[in-house]
């Protein structure tokens, strides 16, 4: 077989206080993250975006010791991976590649190429499928194959989502259970699934599958449990103007308040470890929001981190890739048929549903501008004497 390689891709997080602005900036700039028709405005509106947002991020970021947990923890995750895989007969190097901070994906790459592997299993630290999670990644992937031609010589394959896979719902109905039989009525508890959110658009403009893949994932979860609790799933993260998928988190939390639930178990669904929206989001924004809405006995479901069931799903998800034929990046938007990966679907004249969208987005955009000429000074406007 060669050498194996098995990359884990993550989004990263500022290691420390001094890396929340960069963080950010390279976030932004991403157009599965902000998706605009002109991508030369891409960058300056990541800069002002970013900079306008780093202080506040970084007092968030202060609340829990001054930085991301999230490399240690995905380097943690890789070490027991690998060890798992040595176990079962498996030899293999694991890899990180963080898309908005180091490690970089870029860094990744390079990696594998000097340690000069025959074989590579992509595998996204992302249960569930989403234009802005997995797909960026696989996108920047994608653009780095066509730019190396070296890169050819690797036989690889792409791991897009893995929700329903056994161990995994396993590992999250156990960590359920733990915090349920900590409580002294268990089946009285309200679960809450509090999912990552995206904007509305990306499902119904794009048709990008999270939202399907989120609600089949928190439904497999609750059966692999087999627990009589009510449960909600929620979507947390917004930001912006534009509308998130729904019910937003904290809005699902005061409702279930002003019903009389006292027991409220968060269970952060979309995450597969520790970092700023379980740390300091879930653990203390939505436990104060729980507390305002009348809700005092507020617990929180640990993340997968590395759970020996987790690893167990990660190791069966590599070896079942290494059996199976390769799926390669180009496959992956032809898997989601629906998907629109960015660039997106060019403009067109009339009254048409796509006319009607760029149109909003370049009013947006119109909007942006003048915000950021009345902030600065300096502008189109200024320049002809307008303002």
């Amino acid at each position: 077989m060669g050498r194996v390689g098995v990359l884990l891709l993550n989004l990263g997080g500022p290691d420390q206080l001094e890396d929340v602005g960069p963080f950010l900036f390279n976030l932004f700039a991403d157009p599965e993250i902000i998706r605009i028709p002109f991508k030369w405005l891409q960058r300056p509106l990541a800069w002002f975006i970013s900079t306008r947002r780093t202080k506040t991020s970084q007092d968030n970021y202060r609340q829990i010791g001054g930085g991301s947990p999230l490399r240690r923890i995905t380097e943690e995750q890789a070490y027991a991976l690998k060890q798992r895989l040595q176990e079962l007969g498996q030899e293999v190097e694991t890899y990180i590649g963080m898309r908005y901070w180091h490690p970089f994906t870029e860094e990744a790459i390079a990696r594998i190429k000097r340690d000069r592997c025959d074989r590579l299993v992509i595998l996204p630290l992302y249960p569930q499928f989403s234009i802005s999670t997995s797909g960026s990644s696989f996108r920047l992937l994608q653009r780095i194959w066509l730019e190396d031609p070296k890169l050819s010589q690797i036989e690889y394959t792409v791991i897009p989502s893995w929700y329903k896979q056994p161990a995994y719902l396993q590992a999250m109905a156990d960590l359920i259970a733990q915090e349920l039989n900590k409580l002294p009525n268990p089946d009285k508890a309200h679960i809450f699934f509090s999912a990552h959110g995206v904007p509305r658009s990306y499902v119904e403009e794009a048709g990008d599958p999270y939202q399907q893949e989120i609600e089949e994932c928190t439904s497999l979860i609750m059966q692999t449990l087999n627990r009589p609790n009510d449960y909600t799933l929620a979507y947390q993260s917004r930001v912006g103007p534009v509308e998130w998928l729904q019910p937003y988190t904290e809005d699902a939390i005061q409702a279930l308040g002003a019903q009389g639930v006292e027991d409220l178990v968060v269970v952060p669904i979309s995450f597969v470890s520790e970092h700023i929206e379980t740390l300091q989001e879930i653990d203390i924004e939505y436990r104060e929001v729980a507390e305002h809405a009348g809700i005092h006995n507020f617990h929180r479901v640990a993340a997968p981190n590395t759970h020996p069931l987790f690893i167990q799903a990660l190791s069966d998800l590599v070896v079942d890739a290494l059996k199976s034929p390769s799926l390669k990046l180009s496959q992956v938007t032809q898997l989601k048929k629906k998907v629109k990966m960015y660039p997106q679907e060019s403009w067109q004249w009339g009254m048409t549903t796509t006319a009607e969208v760029w149109n909003g987005r370049i009013a947006m955009l119109g909007f942006i501008a003048l915000v950021i000429e009345l902030i600065t000074g300096k502008g189109l406007l200024h320049f002809v004497g307008i303002l």
